[in-house]
């Protein structure tokens, strides 16, 4: 028999639902694995070892009165420490909210445990969802379970890597400008990033709040479309909630690509673009050539804008976001302030890090009144017309195909500067200026090892099309390796 901690989520809920492996022995064995891994990997920030294990006993007696359990029952799943989760410490990777202890579930994750799913803890982060490494949180950075001196990506970094390394089956992340895709190709683990307003907002602690969405992180495209389905739907508490069912994706893996067409935007494959990063592109494409759909070359003309577009849209919107973090209604406060004025700017000055301060200073810059017209209200024409290349675009093709990012992971403390590392974001923030769902899945490795990942990206509320082509590859490719790293662990 596999070893738990290396089933599948589907596997997992299946053997817990049939009674021939209890949810209290799959949540220990997963457990053990996060001790015997963590210190060194550090994709966790808490773990909540006496709720999880209270959790699968209640879902144990449960099944012994007759209980169904649910589609996930008794599967573990990590949780991005940007999400709330009841009496469970949720500090966004901040210093800004140290200790801070819910009183509420968010919506995704009330609807994980009522599907059966035990909530392990909660993961690493860059501070409040920014950054693209894991390297901005306030007490821990994460390392890629590849290669312990490389980012796992970010900033969703802690998921991934807790998935990767076995020590989660499933996780939630979040997805502002690439956060799930991104890591998710880093540490060689699916990550779907749902269409805007799919999956409800509602206990997601705001980064910038037109762009931000919850999304499972997963082994498979199989684990990914079960968490979605398990989570998606209309939530009266979120304005932005679509009021549409959730949608059948696991039943449409099977239904292949025959027919599809599939676009490859030039303006994602530059001529440098790393040589390993294209060849899994090329892969990919081929792979679903030879399943039956057919590949053609497009343009989105508009995306060498996405980038300065997107980096002044989100800092707008996370200084406003932001500034409800003010020492009065949440978690930290400066000691023995002066005035009000000194209890504000003491406060945010010694609970934010300096990536978080860099972007607040921009949004509020844009946001001022001589700066407005000249820098926020041109990104958002612009984002309008990243939106209609993708309209355009889909009149003639199902699907985008392109690369998650322009190179496989980079060494720790290798983007020395913020342009550095915004540039990483090149290929994946337009999905999220368009509020389209975008997957993005392993294909492939450099010589060293590293895991390369590309990307695909549908029509608005079509995620069904992404997983059955992401579910084409996957077979194509064969499984895809674990993380060999660390060794010698259970």
């Amino acid at each position: 028999m596999t070893a738990l901690v290396h089933m599948t989520a589907t596997e997992l809920a299946a053997q817990v639902r049939a009674r021939a492996v209890s949810a209290r022995a799959v949540t220990d064995a997963f457990l053990g694995r996060v001790d015997a891994t963590d210190a060194a990997l550090g994709a966790y920030v808490t773990v909540d070892h006496e709720g999880a294990r209270a959790a699968a006993d209640a879902l144990d007696r449960a099944l012994a009165d007759g209980a169904d359990g649910g589609p996930l029952a008794g599967v573990p799943v990590a949780i991005k420490d940007v999400i709330v989760t009841r009496d469970l410490v949720t500090t966004a990777a901040s210093k800004i909210l140290a200790g801070w202890v819910p009183p509420y579930d968010a919506t995704a994750v009330a609807r994980l445990r009522a599907a059966g799913a035990i909530i392990l803890g909660k993961t690493n982060c860059d501070e409040f969802g920014m950054g693209s490494t894991t390297e901005h949180a306030a007490t821990r950075t994460t390392v890629n379970p590849w290669a312990a001196d490389r980012v796992p990506g970010g900033s969703s970094g802690g998921s991934a890597a807790a998935v990767a390394a076995a020590s989660a089956p499933l996780a939630l992340g979040t997805d502002t400008g690439g956060s799930i895709r991104q890591p998710a190709a880093f540490c060689g683990v699916v990550g779907l990033k749902p269409t805007y307003g799919r999956v409800s907002r509602w206990g997601a602690i705001a980064y910038a709040s037109s762009l931000d969405q919850i999304g499972p992180m997963a082994a498979t495209v199989a684990d990914a479309a079960l968490a979605l389905e398990v989570i998606a739907g209309l939530d009266p508490r979120d304005a932005t909630s679509i009021d549409l069912p959730a949608p059948a994706l696991v039943a449409a893996l099977a239904r292949g690509v025959r027919g599809l067409r599939v676009g490859l935007p030039r303006e994602y494959l530059p001529d440098d673009l790393d040589a390993d990063v294209a060849a899994a592109v090329a892969r990919a494409a081929a792979m679903l050539a030879d399943a039956g759909a057919t590949v053609v070359p497009m343009s989105l003309p508009h995306t060498r804008y996405a980038l300065p577009a997107y980096y002044v849209i989100a800092p707008a919107e996370a200084a406003s976001n932001l500034a409800r973090y003010d020492g009065v209604r949440f978690g930290a406060r400066c000691q023995d302030p002066a005035d009000l004025d000194e209890l504000y700017a003491r406060t945010r000055g010694e609970g934010f890090g300096p990536e978080v301060i860099r972007r607040i200073m921009i949004g509020t810059y844009v946001l001022r009144a001589g700066s407005y017209d000249a820098y926020y209200r041109q990104a958002q024409q612009v984002r309008a017309l990243v939106r209609r290349d993708f309209d355009e675009a889909f009149a003639d093709v199902d699907v985008v195909l392109a690369p998650v990012a322009p190179t496989p992971a980079w060494p720790r403390g290798a983007t020395p500067t913020p342009l550095d590392m915004y540039r990483a974001d090149v290929f994946t923030l337009a999905c999220n200026l368009a509020g389209l769902p975008g997957l993005a899945l392993p294909c492939g490795a450099t010589a060293a090892g590293l895991p390369l990942g590309v990307q695909l990206l549908g029509r608005p509320l079509d995620e069904a099309t992404l997983c059955a082509a992401g579910a084409a590859i996957e077979r194509a490719r064969g499984p895809a390796p674990r993380a060999p790293w660390p060794e010698g662990t259970p």
